[in-house]
């Protein structure tokens, strides 16, 4: 039997929750996906007209649809979690397992240990984590090191062991950190309290230990045993220093998972925060690069599906930014004001920190990925058609209305590109006019683009406002240019963005790396056209004088300026000392102009 058409195979979909994965002509799984509605969710695919163009391609490529049918959407988010993580599909985005995560262990043994591993073992052990750090795994067994005392070796302590004397105390006994059960010194009850309240820490509740230990300080200090009292003092004093740092919302607020998402064109990042008695005991930032140019409404299921499964996490709650559908088991809370609100936000802005922190590190290691989002950014937030690859601004200088000059700027993948730079010396205007300045040095600049063939910028950025923007416009209207070229006027005051026949201007984020890269090309525009023009001045003022001396030509007064470095000292030098730059015939010339 022949394989069923792909509109026989959706018509035989059913209307129920599931999980549908789509396969090639190889039978190669292309995309796995949930739904509430598998029909609805799938024939959406091939109804819609899809603007994003891998999705058109993915749609293209659907020769086979599978699917699985699920008691609830819950289930449907597992599942299409795990066979993410199974196959991988070309077309979801990536998802990563734990395995390189560490652990803090509480060993199913008598007298357990307590410890760090990254292996997680199906002995029966506890097993507290994974934490994203190491650093947190080590403060959290200092802080337990430092308040309770436990073993470290590896001994098998049975009962019978104990009794024969088969073990001996060793050094950590005599130097007070740990209470010797190896001798028989101390109980197994006795121990198991202080791995109880070390479970109750290690969950983020600090307030059962800091009570016993109140009462056994007050104990100390009524019975006259003040050593002993501070020593529990000074226990006190740790757990409270730590839980004083860990403690950052209501005290109230347990057992919840908070998260946010922040995303561009390109990637998505999901901060999760785990509180349990007030403090945050986990926090953690995934990062999913985007296939199908998914909304934060679809990323931020799948994230909080992968992120709860990888953490071990039973929370019965969660803080996210908008309504989501997680399943019935899973209360959903949008927090609008308050400390709960307060912790969502501070999950924001992990999750903003992080983003900014791989832009760095990306624009170090991957410069070209970096410039490709670059691009993708500027072109959805300046409204343009393409990724502006190769941007050009000009900037007018004419100070105090002398040497009127123009600089045109070149940025290429986001980066300048220096040998492309040009300035212009102003011929046709008389006199300082910005506006009619700004229309020679654009005419001139895309006149000879067109007569040498070469190509034109996707983006022009002029430096000024509504009346440059014009006068540029008018030079593309004579050179046909108008509309084939995107063209922007910045104007300094409150960075407005200008564009042809739009009388409102468009204010981007003040902290948006598109207005950080305009500001950059303005900016060196305009250092670009004031080193010119500072050129062409220091040159006019040295040259008046220099030029009036008959038979001294150009390059004499290069010479005498590289040698005396100031008219002034050319003019107060000797003969001799003017005769071994230019010659005798040349310092003759000079002294006789000077003495006149």
């Amino acid at each position: 039997m022949s394989k069923p058409t792909l509109e026989i195979q959706l018509q035989t979909l059913p209307h129920e929750p599931g999980v549908y994965q789509y396969f090639d002509v190889n039978d190669k799984i292309l995309y796995v996906g949930k739904a509430k509605d598998l029909k609805k969710r799938v024939s959406s695919y091939f109804t819609k007209n899809h603007d994003y163009g891998k999705t058109k391609v993915l749609v293209k490529k659907i020769v086979t649809i599978k699917h699985i049918v699920v008691e609830t959407e819950t289930d449907a988010l597992l599942l299409e979690n795990n066979l993410i993580k199974k196959y991988q599909p070309r077309y979801n985005v990536l998802l990563k397992d734990d395995k390189s995560y560490p652990w803090i262990c509480i060993k199913k043994e008598r007298f357990p240990r307590v410890f760090s591993t990254r292996r997680v073992i199906k002995d029966g052990s506890e097993y507290f984590g994974p934490y994203t750090s190491m650093k947190t795994v080590k403060t959290l067994l200092d802080l337990i090191k430092g308040v309770y005392m436990l073993r470290t070796c590896t001994y098998d302590l049975a009962p019978e062991k104990i009794h024969t004397g088969k073990f001996k105390v060793c050094l950590e006994y005599h130097l007070g950190n740990c209470k010797g059960p190896c001798e028989g010194y101390q109980s197994e009850a006795d121990y198991q309290e202080d791995i109880t309240a070390i479970r109750e820490i290690l969950k983020g509740n600090f307030k059962d230990s800091l009570s016993q230990f109140k009462q056994q300080m007050k104990a100390h200090a009524e019975a006259m045993e003040f050593e002993d009292a501070q020593r529990i003092k000074e226990k006190i004093d740790i757990l409270e220093n730590y839980q004083a740092k860990s403690t950052v919302v209501n005290p109230k607020i347990s057992n919840v998972d908070v998260f946010s998402i922040v995303s561009d064109e390109g990637y998505a990042y999901i901060n999760f925060l785990q509180l349990s008695y007030g403090s945050i005991i986990r926090s953690h930032t995934m990062e999913i690069k985007k296939k199908l140019d998914e909304t934060d409404e679809e990323l931020l299921p799948l994230a909080i599906t992968e992120i709860r499964q990888r953490f071990h996490s039973t929370s019965k709650e969660v803080y996210v930014p908008f309504d989501l559908d997680l399943g019935e088991d899973l209360k959903v809370s949008i927090p609008k004001l308050g400390d709960k609100k307060r912790i969502l936000d501070l999950s924001e802005r992990n999750a903003k920190y992080y983003r900014l922190e791989r832009f760095k590190q990306v624009k170090i290691i991957d410069p070209d990925r970096h410039a490709n989002r670059i691009m993708a950014q500027m072109k959805v937030d300046l409204r343009l058609k393409e990724e502006p690859r190769h941007i050009e601004c000009f900037d007018n200088s004419n100070i105090q209305g002398t040497n009127p000059v123009a600089a045109c700027v070149v940025f290429k993948n986001g980066k300048p590109s220096k040998k492309d730079y040009r300035h212009f010396n102003i011929k046709t205007v008389d006199g300082p006019d910005d506006f009619a300045s700004m229309e020679e040095v654009v005419y001139r600049r895309y006149k000879r683009l067109l007569e040498e063939e070469q190509s034109l910028p996707h983006l022009i950025i002029i430096d000024g406002g509504k009346g440059q923007l014009s006068s540029a416009l008018k030079s593309l209207d004579l050179l046909n240019l108008r509309g084939k070229i995107a063209i922007i006027g910045i104007a300094k005051r409150l960075e407005e963005l200008f564009y042809p026949d739009d009388p409102i201007p468009l204010y981007l984020d003040k902290k948006s790396e598109t207005l950080k890269v305009i500001q950059q090309l303005r900016n060196e525009a305009h250092r670009f056209g004031i080193e010119h023009h500072r050129n062409r001045r220091s040159k006019g003022a040295l040259t008046t004088e220099l030029e009036l001396i008959p038979g001294i030509g150009e390059q004499s007064i290069v010479d005498l300026m590289t040698h005396f470095k100031t008219v002034k000292k050319i003019s107060n030098a000797s003969f001799e000392e003017l005769q071994q730059v230019v010659g005798a015939s040349r310092a003759k010339k000079i002294l006789d102009f000077y003495n006149k």
